[in-house]
């Protein structure tokens, strides 16, 4: 259950990195646009050390330093910049990374340029769309022996086609093998959330072959053998949120549309069972889904950065007359209750739906880390 996860408390993750140290040398990871943290946190669970990370806008460095760095968890160099701006000599320089001497580079580019809810052919001269060769930069610079790229189903679409072309033909020049990308859904991985997304996983040609993606541990009503079933979303809402919780809290709505979800049929009902119609609405079908009420029994809807809106989809609560909290929104990505959202309503709901979901981010990473520590005991010595 997200809110109870043993293997996300402090103490605990304090112990894997700990734990790390003690083996040797700890294995060593960068993380480029680091929003919040869900990344970082995951791979921290998995044990990795996360000496660097890059993200430029204000409320998620503040939010990555507070929960990550002010509670001793990493002892992270968050560069608080425009990665275009930052030279990856610097980066290098001041995390005391030599070349090669990075294991694992982490990233998720900002994806709204590659975004499904662009219409046509909008997003097709995105700037942001670019951020992905600028990753490659860093790639090329730290030379890591893996690297792991995240991001929207969007990206794979022929209008985009000549991003993901270019950043095959670098990685293949570089020496990196990089097999076709991998589109995986968050609720496989035990996230109480449908949310698909592309992941790029490239490993330097010196590396054994890795078994990658990790198998499901999930299936629709668990009829895959060796799977349970999907978490439905009913875990989240399980457990009251904290009175004191900061991130308590959800938007304020008006007389009207209060009335409207209170009619709204509990557990997944739809707007157009309240009997509220908009003009906008009553002219076609389409987004079916906002003002309506999250359904407990199904995994969540996909936590995006307006998940605090119920005018941007289903993000009503199950049973009351309002949308979800901010920290119903962090369950869905199963942030543990201890990690908390900094910059208010909108800034924090920004963050949670740019974020990896951090059980996923640990399940993807453990198997590469894996394997670089296998890789690493080949390479001692023999004893004498």
């Amino acid at each position: 259950m997200p809110v109870s996860d043993p293997t996300m408390q402090i103490e605990n993750l304090r112990g894997v990195w700990a734990g790390a140290s003690r083996m040797g040398r700890p294995l060593i990871g960068v993380d480029l646009f680091a929003g919040a943290g869900g990344l970082s946190l995951g791979a921290l669970a998995a044990g990795v050390q996360v000496v660097g990370a890059v993200e430029m806008h204000r409320w998620a460095c503040a939010t990555y330093r507070s929960n990550l760095i002010d509670n001793r968890l990493t002892r992270t160099k968050l560069f608080e910049t425009d990665i275009l701006e930052l030279d990856p000599a610097r980066l290098m320089r001041e995390t005391g990374l030599d070349e090669g001497r990075c294991d694992i580079l982490l990233g998720g580019p900002p994806c709204q340029g590659f975004s499904s809810h662009r219409l046509n052919d909008a997003g097709v001269g995105d700037p942001r769309n670019r951020l992905l060769l600028r990753y490659f930069e860093f790639v090329a610079a730290l030379r890591p022996r893996i690297f792991l790229v995240e991001n929207v189903p969007g990206m794979l679409w022929p209008r985009h086609r000549w991003f993901l072309e270019e950043f095959y033909r670098l990685t293949e020049e570089s020496g990196y093998h990089l097999p076709m990308p991998f589109s995986l859904n968050a609720r496989d991985y035990g996230v109480p959330q449908n949310r698909r997304r592309v992941f790029l996983l490239g490993t330097d040609r010196t590396q054994d072959p890795v078994a990658w993606p990790p198998e499901p541990t999930c299936s629709e009503g668990g009829l895959i053998a060796g799977t349970r079933p999907w978490p439905p979303a009913s875990v989240v809402f399980d457990e009251p949120v904290d009175a004191s919780d900061e991130n308590g809290v959800h938007m304020r709505h008006g007389e009207e549309l209060t009335a409207a979800f209170a009619k709204t049929p509990i557990n997944g009902g739809s707007r157009k069972q309240s009997g509220r119609t908009l003009r906008c609405h009553g002219e076609h079908d389409g987004h079916s889904d906002v003002y309506g009420r999250i359904n407990p029994d199904l995994p969540g809807p996909t936590m995006t950065t307006a998940c605090i809106n119920p005018s941007k989809g289903r993000f009503v609560h199950p049973t009351e007359p309002h949308g979800i909290t901010l920290r119903h929104a962090a369950r869905f990505q199963t942030f543990p209750e201890w990690f908390v959202f900094k910059g208010g309503l909108t800034a924090g709901g920004s963050q949670i739906g740019n974020a990896v979901p951090v059980k996923m981010a640990r399940t993807l990473v453990l198997p590469l880390v894996e394997l670089l520590q296998d890789a690493r005991r080949d390479r001692r010595p023999a004893a004498a």
